[in-house]
């Protein structure tokens, strides 16, 4: 990766849908060039353009991060679960004794409970533990400063 791609990136992370005109202005790198190298990174270094939301403007007030350790002969299918869930905003694999964490995201805490109910009736949990998430203090800001790259 070079240069103009990693300022590009750097800016998109900033604010994904900033006009290529306007990020050639800043970048002084030009459009047609901007829009070869977004479509060639949108292969494979960018999975995805979305957008952060305020859940609780949503009306969802409980976040949690949720760990869990599962009997091996239940992983899949808990993998699965959790892939299709609505209440589940991000599942990733982890280690030290635990095999998943699940950002949840819900409208009050009686709902995160029923979440974890439903999952310990369905599956051999082993082990599990819940963080609520108070307030974001940084977010998604990795690689999101133009002014870092060289």
């Amino acid at each position: 990766m070079n240069i103009k791609d990693m300022k590009m990136i750097a800016h998109l992370r900033q604010d994904a849908r900033m006009p290529l005109t306007k990020m050639s202005k800043k970048t002084h790198i030009p459009v047609s060039t901007l829009f070869d190298r977004l479509k060639a990174n949108e292969e494979g270094v960018i999975k995805r353009h979305t957008a952060l939301l305020d859940f609780t403007k949503l009306g969802y007030f409980t976040r949690a991060n949720i760990v869990l350790k599962v009997a091996k002969e239940h992983r899949n299918a808990l993998k699965e679960f959790l892939q299709i869930n609505d209440s589940v905003n991000s599942v990733l694999r982890i280690n030290n004794g635990y095999d998943f964490m699940v950002e949840g995201i819900f409208r009050q805490v009686l709902d995160m409970e029923n979440f974890i109910e439903n999952i310990e009736d369905k599956f051999n949990i082993e082990d599990k533990k819940s963080f609520f998430i108070i307030e974001d203090v940084k977010r998604e800001s990795f690689m999101s400063d133009p002014s870092l790259v060289f």
